[in-house]
C-alpha cells in the first residue's frame, strides 16, 4: 500500500509517499520533499501569507513527490492530511488540497492528528518500542506515553510551546528565520560561555515558558541598551547576545529533562522518543542522553528530515489509520487548530 501525505500546520509545506509492505516488514519512504515560507529577520509567519504560500506551492510538490518516487496515481491507496493541531489558514488550504486530490483521483481519504504522525514516523525510524515521547515544536510542548490504544500526556506547556519561546527570543534579537530561528539560537548558543539566572517553572509534570521569555527579554533589552560592555553582576564576565542564547537553551531544556525523567520513572521506561522540531538541537539530545543513560536507557531521535513538520509523517500514520479501516469521509474532511493528541485512537497498537 502506498499513501499521499500532506503536512502544512505551520510554516512548512511537506508533500510525502511511503510504502508499507504487503507482507509487513519496514515502511520505504519513496519521497519527502518540503518547502519552507520564511519570513524577514525578527518578524512571525503570519497565518495569511503562511496559506498563500502553500496554495502556490502544493501542485508543484505533488507532482515533483510523484515524479521522485516512480508511482503512479492508480499506485496510491488513499491521500493523507493533517487534520489538527496547528494554524488555522494553513491547515485549511492543505485540507481543501487534500479534498481536491482525493475526489479527483477517486481515493479515500484520511485525517491525521499532526502530533501522532510525529510519534508513530519517530517510532518508525528509530525502532523505540514503547519509550516515554518528548514532543518539543513550535506549537507543542508535551511529555506523552501510549496506554490502552491513546498516547497518554503526562504533561506539557501551560501556555507558549518551548519552540515558540526560542523563535520569539529570535525576533527579539533580529535573528534571520532562515534555515529557522530555533536552529539560528543553537547555533549562537553553542558560542556561549556565561550562564545566566532565569525562571526555571516546572509546576508538576508542566512547564512554564513565557516568565522566561519575558526575563530573558529585558535581559536583551538591557544589553542593548548597554554603553560599551555589558558586564555580569556576580562574576564581572563580559556578556553576549551568545550567553543569553546559550542561558535560554540550557534552562529551558533542563526543565523538559526533568519531566521527561519523572514520566520515565512512572512508567517504568527506559527509552525516550523526542520528536518535533526542536528534537533536532543537538544540546536538547545531549542532555536528554545524559539523564537516560544513567537510568540504563537510551535517547531516540531522528534528524532534520523527520524531526522538522514533513509529509512523510502524515503519510505513514494515515497509512496505518487506513490499513484499521479509519478513513475519513469527504463531508468530515475539516481541520481544527485544537486537536489533542489523547483524542485519536491508536486502534493500530495493542
Amino acid at each position: 500500500m502506498i499513501a499521499l501525505g500532506l503536512e502544512g500546520s505551520a510554516n512548512k509545506l511537506g508533500v510525502g509517499l511511503i510504502l508499507h509492505p504487503p507482507k509487513g516488514g519496514s515502511a520505504k519512504i519513496l519521497a519527502n520533499i518540503r518547502h519552507t515560507f520564511v519570513s524577514p529577520p525578527g518578524e512571525g509567519f503570519l497565518p495569511k501569507d503562511t496559506a498563500k504560500h502553500h496554495r502556490s506551492w502544493i501542485v508543484n510538490l505533488v507532482k515533483r513527490a510523484i515524479l521522485e518516487a516512480g508511482v503512479t496515481i492508480a499506485d496510491i491507496s488513499c491521500v493523507c492530511y493533517t487534520r489538527g493541531p496547528g494554524m488555522g489558514a494553513p491547515l485549511q488550504s492543505v485540507a481543501v488540497a487534500a479534498r481536491m486530490l482525493a475526489l479527483l483521483w477517486g481515493k479515500e481519504l484520511v485525517g491525521v492528528n499532526h502530533c501522532v504522525g510525529h510519534i508513530e514516523m519517530g517510532r518508525e525510524i528509530t525502532g523505540a518500542q514503547n519509550p516515554v515521547v518528548l514532543y518539543v515544536s513550535g506549537g507543542n510542548t508535551q511529555v506523552i506515553a501510549y496506554a490502552s490504544q491513546r498516547y497518554r500526556i503526562f504533561g506539557e506547556a501551560l501556555d507558549i510551546a518551548v519552540g515558540n519561546c526560542l523563535d520569539r527570543f529570535a525576533r527579539t534579537l533580529n535573528i534571520s528565520n532562515d534555515p529557522a530561528p530555533g536552529y539560528n539560537i543553537e547555533q549562537m548558543a553553542k558560542k556561549g560561555r556565561h550562564l545566566l539566572d532565569l525562571p526555571y517553572a516546572v509546576k508538576g509534570m508542566d512547564c512554564s515558558f513565557s516568565g522566561i521569555l519575558a526575563s530573558v527579554d529585558l535581559l536583551a533589552e538591557k544589553l542593548e541598551k548597554s554603553p560599551g560592555v555589558w558586564l555580569d553582576d556576580t562574576t564581572s564576565a563580559a556578556i553576549t547576545r551568545e550567553d543569553l542564547c546559550f542561558s535560554l537553551q540550557e534552562t529551558v531544556y533542563a526543565m523538559l529533562v526533568e519531566i521527561t525523567e519523572r514520566a520515565m520513572a512512572h512508567v517504568g521506561s527506559s527509552q525516550v522518543l523526542i520528536v518535533g522540531g526542536v528534537g533536532c538541537n543537538e544540546r536538547l539530545q545531549e542532555m536528554m542522553g545524559i539523564m537516560a543513560s544513567e537510568r540504563g536507557g537510551g535517547v531516540y531521535a531522528t534528524d532534520e528530515r523527520f524531526c522538522i513538520d514533513n509529509g512523510i509523517m502524515i503519510a505513514h500514520a494515515g497509512l496505518l489509520a487506513y490499513r484499521n479501516d479509519l478513513v475519513t469521509r469527504v463531508e468530515d474532511s475539516t481541520c481544527t487548530q485544537r486537536y489533542r493528541t489523547d483524542e485519536v485512537l491508536i486502534k493500530w497498537r495493542d
